[in-house]
């Protein structure tokens, strides 16, 4: 009996080529931007001005509402 099966396994999400989502870099992008502000937020909250802190942290979030909206007004 073969053991390699004819049928491929399910998969319940299938990953779309690079090609096919034109904001995929942008959105790359953005998230680099997001992780590098909510890094630099948090240290400036807990090691010095809580105020600027909050206020870099808000700005990175706003990156990542745009990256979110990209995700999925391109369905």
């Amino acid at each position: 009996m073969n053991s390699e099966s004819p049928i491929p396994p399910y998969r319940h999400q299938r990953r779309e080529p690079k090609e096919r989502d034109k904001y995929f870099k942008l959105r790359n992008v953005l998230n680099i931007i997001f992780m590098i502000g909510a890094i630099v937020g948090c240290a400036v909250f807990y090691y010095s001005d809580h105020f600027i802190g909050t206020i870099i942290i808000l700005i990175a979030m706003a990156f990542k509402f745009v990256e979110c909206a990209l995700r999925l007004f391109n369905r």
